[in-house]
């Protein structure tokens, strides 16, 4: 199974909600707040944002994160390979040698690269800005969370 891990699953999280205001310098624990994930897990990630040049930090008194560019101009592609590398389903793809023993016999050798192709295209398909929309139920709004300590009386 392909599965992402959980930092790029908190970076996604995390980044929906600068999205939301993409003008915004944010801290840490100003993020780690509004997105309910803890801040150290929060500091991890918008420093792999950085090196990954998805986020801008400032230093000073004054400083925090901010988006490198527009939500609509960051892809999904970019934050995993920021996170945890280049995307690829095996490791005898896009011109690797040498890290199988059957390499020279395999039907499949170059195969794989139209499968990764598609999954990167796909990913680079979809943006911040996609990914920090609400979600949909059958291409209506999904309600927004009650507050807490609120009831619906229509539930009651």
């Amino acid at each position: 199974m392909l599965r992402l891990n959980r930092i790029t699953d908190y970076a996604v999280v995390v980044l929906s909600q600068m999205a939301r205001e993409p003008h915004r310098l944010v801290t840490a624990p100003q993020l780690a707040v509004d997105s309910q994930v803890p801040l150290p897990t929060v500091a991890k990630v918008l420093k792999a944002l950085a090196r990954g040049r998805i986020l801008i930090s400032h230093r000073g008194a004054n400083g925090g994160y901010a988006l490198a560019r527009a939500p609509e101009a960051i892809t999904m592609l970019e934050v995993i390979r920021a996170l945890e590398g280049p995307v690829s389903l095996t490791d005898c793809v896009d011109g690797a040698e040498g890290d199988c023993n059957v390499e020279e016999l395999c039907p499949m050798r170059g195969n794989w690269d139209r499968v990764n192709d598609a999954i990167r295209g796909a990913l680079a398909g979809v943006s911040l800005a996609e990914m920090a929309m609400p979600a949909t139920m059958f291409g209506v709004p999904l309600p927004a969370p009650e507050a807490a300590g609120t009831r619906d009386p229509a539930r009651s």
